[in-house]
């Protein structure tokens, strides 16, 4: 049967839908989310998305997606962001990989949190860029990313073969679609 109510209307529609509308459930969920959050080279943060025209958003960078697949954020206490999220708890967020794969849409319920115990699991050196007192400056928390809705993008075999693919497609004017989407359900 095709999946057609779940497809976002990425293919091209010139395969069957159920060859690359793939659910993932589970672990192979979590996996999936853990592996394209913690590799990729872009995250867009949104804010503001249901009280205020326009939506806030920064790039940031995920520090950790735990095994209830929460994702964990730092952020100034006293930054617009945090002040958004205070009265507007509801965040969307954009991770892109690479160039060809590895993409996610994720809408959640943002938590701010001040836990001391986990900024020091969470702490990177690198993080003193933006918090000049270390892992015990004041105005460090937590943004903890609960998510409600995620959809993924990717390719099935990876990014060689995907590319061996198109190639093909381009020489032979058939269509060679390496592509694979679906809901991430935990």
């Amino acid at each position: 049967m095709e999946n057609i109510q779940n497809s976002r209307d990425s293919s091209n529609n010139t395969q069957p839908t159920d060859e690359h509308i793939k659910t993932l459930e589970g672990k192979e969920a979590l996996e999936k989310l853990k592996h394209i959050a913690t590799k990729a080279e872009t995250c867009f943060f949104c804010t503001n998305i249901k009280t205020g025209l326009p939506l806030s958003v920064r790039p940031m960078a995920v520090l950790d997606v735990d095994d209830d697949g929460n994702l964990w954020f730092m952020s100034m206490k006293d930054s617009t962001k945090n002040t958004e999220i205070a009265s507007d708890p509801f965040t969307h967020l954009f991770f892109q990989e690479s160039t060809n794969s590895g993409f996610l849409n994720i809408y959640g319920i943002t938590e701010i949190s001040t836990d001391q115990q986990k900024i020091d699991e969470l702490w990177k050196p690198l993080l003193k860029v933006w918090f000049q007192g270390g892992k015990d400056d004041f105005n460090i928390s937590l943004l903890k990313v609960v998510p409600t809705n995620v959809y993924y993008w990717d390719n099935k075999h990876g990014d060689m073969v995907a590319f061996a693919k198109m190639a093909a497609s381009v020489v032979t004017g058939k269509t060679m679609d390496d592509s694979v989407e679906g809901n991430l359900d935990f």
